[in-house]
Protein backbone atom coordinates (compact mmCIF):
# COMPACT_ATOMS: atom_id res chain seq x y z
CA UNK A 1 0.00 0.00 0.00
CA UNK A 2 1.16 3.55 -0.78
CA UNK A 3 1.68 5.98 1.92
CA UNK A 4 -0.96 8.28 2.47
CA UNK A 5 -1.02 12.32 0.48
CA UNK A 6 -0.54 14.56 2.40
CA UNK A 7 -3.22 16.33 1.13
CA UNK A 8 -6.68 15.25 -0.27
CA UNK A 9 -6.29 14.97 -3.97
CA UNK A 10 -9.81 14.64 -4.71
CA UNK A 11 -10.50 17.95 -3.03
CA UNK A 12 -6.92 19.32 -4.72
CA UNK A 13 -8.74 18.45 -8.03
CA UNK A 14 -12.09 19.65 -7.31
CA UNK A 15 -11.04 23.32 -6.32
CA UNK A 16 -8.54 23.14 -9.86
CA UNK A 17 -11.81 22.29 -11.55
CA UNK A 18 -14.17 24.84 -9.67
CA UNK A 19 -11.27 27.63 -10.90
CA UNK A 20 -10.76 25.97 -14.55
CA UNK A 21 -13.96 24.59 -15.80
CA UNK A 22 -16.87 25.18 -13.67
CA UNK A 23 -18.77 23.66 -10.50
CA UNK A 24 -17.54 20.45 -9.34
CA UNK A 25 -19.89 18.90 -6.61
CA UNK A 26 -20.49 15.68 -9.39
CA UNK A 27 -17.01 15.31 -10.70
CA UNK A 28 -15.88 15.30 -6.88
CA UNK A 29 -18.36 12.90 -6.04
CA UNK A 30 -18.04 10.47 -8.95
CA UNK A 31 -14.01 10.54 -8.45
CA UNK A 32 -14.68 9.82 -4.98
CA UNK A 33 -16.91 7.26 -5.85
CA UNK A 34 -14.67 5.28 -8.58
CA UNK A 35 -11.76 6.13 -5.68
CA UNK A 36 -13.74 4.01 -2.93
CA UNK A 37 -14.12 1.32 -5.42
CA UNK A 38 -10.44 0.97 -5.69
CA UNK A 39 -10.46 0.32 -2.21
CA UNK A 40 -12.80 -1.56 -1.19
CA UNK A 41 -11.98 -4.28 -4.62
CA UNK A 42 -8.88 -4.12 -3.02
CA UNK A 43 -10.14 -5.25 0.39
CA UNK A 44 -12.20 -7.82 -0.54
CA UNK A 45 -10.17 -9.11 -3.32
CA UNK A 46 -6.98 -9.63 -0.23
CA UNK A 47 -10.10 -11.38 2.08
CA UNK A 48 -10.92 -13.97 -0.76
CA UNK A 49 -7.75 -14.18 -2.31
CA UNK A 50 -6.57 -17.37 0.38
CA UNK A 51 -9.87 -19.13 -0.78
CA UNK A 52 -9.42 -19.08 -4.46
CA UNK A 53 -12.34 -16.96 -5.25
CA UNK A 54 -12.67 -13.60 -7.16
CA UNK A 55 -15.46 -11.44 -6.21
CA UNK A 56 -17.55 -12.70 -8.99
CA UNK A 57 -17.11 -16.50 -8.30
CA UNK A 58 -17.71 -15.85 -4.82
CA UNK A 59 -21.20 -13.62 -5.43
CA UNK A 60 -22.06 -16.81 -7.43
CA UNK A 61 -21.67 -19.00 -4.57
CA UNK A 62 -23.74 -16.71 -2.35
CA UNK A 63 -26.64 -16.46 -5.14
CA UNK A 64 -26.88 -20.63 -5.47
CA UNK A 65 -26.95 -21.00 -1.39
CA UNK A 66 -29.79 -17.96 -1.20
CA UNK A 67 -31.66 -19.96 -3.84
CA UNK A 68 -34.45 -22.63 -2.80
CA UNK A 69 -33.03 -25.59 -3.93
CA UNK A 70 -29.32 -24.28 -3.83
CA UNK A 71 -29.32 -24.59 -8.23
CA UNK A 72 -30.18 -21.87 -10.54
CA UNK A 73 -30.51 -21.96 -14.26
CA UNK A 74 -27.49 -19.93 -16.00
CA UNK A 75 -29.52 -17.77 -17.34
CA UNK A 76 -31.33 -16.63 -14.29
CA UNK A 77 -27.76 -16.42 -12.50
CA UNK A 78 -27.26 -13.70 -15.04
CA UNK A 79 -29.83 -11.70 -14.26
CA UNK A 80 -29.63 -11.80 -10.72
CA UNK A 81 -25.80 -10.89 -11.33
CA UNK A 82 -26.86 -8.58 -14.15
CA UNK A 83 -23.69 -10.25 -15.89
CA UNK A 84 -23.29 -11.30 -19.94
CA UNK A 85 -24.11 -14.71 -20.61
CA UNK A 86 -20.72 -15.07 -21.49
CA UNK A 87 -19.31 -14.20 -18.06
CA UNK A 88 -21.64 -16.50 -16.50
CA UNK A 89 -20.13 -19.16 -18.26
CA UNK A 90 -16.35 -18.49 -17.71
CA UNK A 91 -17.71 -17.88 -13.69
CA UNK A 92 -19.17 -21.36 -13.54
CA UNK A 93 -16.41 -23.07 -15.47
CA UNK A 94 -13.96 -22.30 -13.51
CA UNK A 95 -16.03 -23.18 -9.90
CA UNK A 96 -17.11 -26.32 -11.76
CA UNK A 97 -13.28 -26.95 -12.50
CA UNK A 98 -12.89 -26.03 -8.42
CA UNK A 99 -15.60 -28.76 -7.45
CA UNK A 100 -17.42 -25.58 -5.80
CA UNK A 101 -20.91 -26.23 -8.02
CA UNK A 102 -22.17 -28.68 -10.59
CA UNK A 103 -23.72 -28.46 -13.63
CA UNK A 104 -27.29 -30.67 -13.38
CA UNK A 105 -30.45 -31.48 -15.52
CA UNK A 106 -33.64 -29.55 -15.23
CA UNK A 107 -35.73 -31.92 -13.77
CA UNK A 108 -38.95 -30.82 -16.02
CA UNK A 109 -37.33 -28.75 -19.13
CA UNK A 110 -34.22 -30.48 -20.73
CA UNK A 111 -33.19 -27.77 -22.35
CA UNK A 112 -32.03 -26.27 -19.33
CA UNK A 113 -29.07 -27.10 -16.97
CA UNK A 114 -29.14 -26.25 -13.73
CA UNK A 115 -25.99 -24.79 -11.62
CA UNK A 116 -26.34 -26.36 -7.89
CA UNK A 117 -23.69 -25.33 -5.58
CA UNK A 118 -21.67 -28.91 -3.96
CA UNK A 119 -20.92 -29.27 -0.13
CA UNK A 120 -17.19 -28.36 -0.74
CA UNK A 121 -18.75 -24.84 -2.40
CA UNK A 122 -20.84 -24.35 0.84
CA UNK A 123 -18.14 -24.62 3.17
CA UNK A 124 -15.51 -22.46 0.75
CA UNK A 125 -18.54 -19.57 0.54
CA UNK A 126 -19.13 -20.09 4.59
CA UNK A 127 -14.69 -19.41 5.02
CA UNK A 128 -14.72 -16.69 2.21
CA UNK A 129 -17.83 -15.25 3.72
CA UNK A 130 -15.98 -14.88 7.09
CA UNK A 131 -13.29 -13.22 5.75
CA UNK A 132 -15.15 -10.55 3.80
CA UNK A 133 -17.77 -9.61 6.95
CA UNK A 134 -14.17 -9.60 9.41
CA UNK A 135 -13.10 -6.50 6.89
CA UNK A 136 -16.91 -5.52 6.66
CA UNK A 137 -16.25 -5.78 2.87
CA UNK A 138 -13.57 -2.99 2.97
CA UNK A 139 -16.19 -0.15 3.64
CA UNK A 140 -14.78 1.02 6.67
CA UNK A 141 -14.81 4.75 8.03
CA UNK A 142 -18.48 4.67 8.19
CA UNK A 143 -21.25 4.50 11.01
CA UNK A 144 -24.29 1.67 10.51
CA UNK A 145 -26.51 4.96 10.19
CA UNK A 146 -23.66 6.29 7.42
CA UNK A 147 -23.46 3.37 5.89
CA UNK A 148 -27.72 2.76 5.44
CA UNK A 149 -27.63 6.38 3.95
CA UNK A 150 -24.49 5.63 1.57
CA UNK A 151 -26.42 2.09 0.71
CA UNK A 152 -30.08 4.54 0.01
CA UNK A 153 -28.46 7.07 -1.61
CA UNK A 154 -26.59 4.70 -4.31
CA UNK A 155 -29.44 2.61 -4.87
CA UNK A 156 -31.49 6.00 -6.16
CA UNK A 157 -28.44 6.38 -8.41
CA UNK A 158 -29.26 2.61 -9.50
CA UNK A 159 -32.89 3.45 -9.97
CA UNK A 160 -32.90 6.30 -11.77
CA UNK A 161 -30.10 5.13 -14.47
CA UNK A 162 -32.84 2.04 -14.84
CA UNK A 163 -30.42 -0.87 -13.06
CA UNK A 164 -34.13 -1.95 -11.34
CA UNK A 165 -38.03 -0.94 -10.87
CA UNK A 166 -39.83 -1.22 -7.95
Amino acid sequence: MNRPLPFDPIARAAELWEDRIGPSGTMAAVTGIMRVQQIIQSAVDGALKPHRLTFARYEALVLLTFARRSALPMRVMGERLQLHPTSVTNIVDRLEKDGLVKRVPHPTDRRTTLVEITEEGRVRRAVATEAVTAIDFGLVGLTDKQTEQLTELLTKVRKATGDFVD
